[in-house]
């Protein structure tokens, strides 16, 4: 009788978990293209390319991180409807042109290094290639060749961001992969070396949001929710798409696994992470939260880290319905978040605003949830 309920019960949050997980992805093809009247209020006076603003208003990171929630999705069901959405994004953006190349303007790029890898493209390609060759050539470094975080509005001058390794380290690594060039990928090797050297807390296992050059210090320690889930996704992504080394890869695995040990200890007892992850006087959010649950359960799922960690993210899994409304939009995502330089103050004023990365890491989350329900 027990296994009867436990299996009724576990077939009703699958149906749960499908019934929110469309409605995300519904609502998700319209926050594709919403315009942030914030990021383009600012760049108005702060386009530090010069170029013409309306190329970065649906091309930024955050739109970055909602074509590769559409990838994931194509991967795993092979919906052609996922792919004509992607297809369909690049093809309006191209009429538009492209923005200036900075770290942030890089991450649609990750999704177009898998599509032309699924079809051939050359116009893919060429944009791919081109992109990849700037990152290695052309984008400014900080001292012991790190990638500097340049963004749209903001040089960020000989500094290294948690951020990069999702937004462009990545996608090098994936176009190196693609066409067969050793350099890309060994530079990608480099960054996720030299980033862990400077932004990891020893103490914890968590990593800071940044490092300086100038000064030699991690600003406020922030250990900042969202630019942790990053690493909790990037680590996974990156050794399922790169064939490390032994020690390169039991490096990074082992980077993971002391995050996750100290994820595990941080999650409030709802199943939610707060916006610093070791300070509970700050909110709890979504977006992280989601990062943490699919990195995790993708970790397990791939044979990275021990299963056992798997409980922690499917404890996620009921907080994260919840903040989905009736019209499938995330409720709890922090705003976008630049440096905190001043005082971790900063990352608690951040404004709660509905985002395409918000959507895109739920899409990614429940999918990842559905399979390891399945599994069980």
């Amino acid at each position: 009788m027990q296994a009867r309920n436990e299996k009724f019960k576990n077939l009703n949050e699958i149906k749960t978990i499908q019934q929110k997980l469309t409605k995300v992805i519904n609502s998700s093809r319209e926050t594709l293209y919403e315009d942030d009247e914030i990021f383009i209020k600012n760049m108005e006076t702060n386009n530090l390319a010069g170029d013409d603003i309306n190329r970065y208003r649906h091309w930024e990171w955050p739109q970055g991180v909602s074509l590769f929630g559409f990838w994931k999705l194509f991967e795993n069901t092979k919906d052609k409807k996922f792919l004509d959405i992607i297809t369909h994004f690049y093809a309006q953006q191209f009429q538009t042109g492209l923005p200036s190349k900075n770290i942030n303007t890089t991450a649609p790029m990750l999704t177009m290094a898998y599509l032309y890898e699924h079809n051939n493209c050359n116009t893919y390609k060429e944009v791919c290639t081109d992109w990849a060759k700037w990152l290695v050539k052309n984008l400014p470094r900080t001292k012991e060749g790190g990638f500097q975080h340049l963004t749209s509005d903001t040089l960020n001058d000989n500094e290294l961001w948690i951020d990069t390794l999702f937004m462009a380290v990545l996608f090098l690594a994936k176009m190196g992969t693609v066409i067969g060039c050793d350099e890309w990928v060994e530079e990608a090797k480099y960054q996720f070396l030299l980033h862990s050297k400077y932004l990891t807390d020893r103490k914890t296992g968590l990593w800071y949001h940044g490092w300086t050059f100038d000064g030699d210090h991690n600003f406020t320690g922030a250990l900042w929710g969202r630019g942790n889930c990053w690493i909790t996704i990037a680590i996974p992504e990156f050794l399922s798409i790169v064939r490390c080394e032994a020690g390169i890869e039991k490096y990074l695995v082992q980077l993971l696994t002391r995050q996750v040990e100290a994820l595990e200890k941080y999650q409030n007892s709802e199943g939610m992470w707060h916006t610093i992850i070791n300070d509970p006087t700050s909110y709890l959010e979504a977006s992280a939260t989601c990062g943490f649950g699919y990195g995790i359960l993708r970790a397990v799922d791939i044979g990275l880290i021990n299963a056992r960690y798997k409980k922690c993210a499917i404890k996620a899994i009921k907080p994260i319905l919840d903040c989905i409304d009736d019209k499938g939009y995330v409720d709890k995502v922090s705003y976008g978040t630049s440096m905190g330089r001043e005082s971790l103050q900063h990352y608690k004023d951040i404004k709660i605003k509905r985002m395409p990365y918000g959507q895109a890491m739920a899409m990614l989350f429940l999918q990842e949830a559905l399979k390891a329900i399945t599994k069980d």
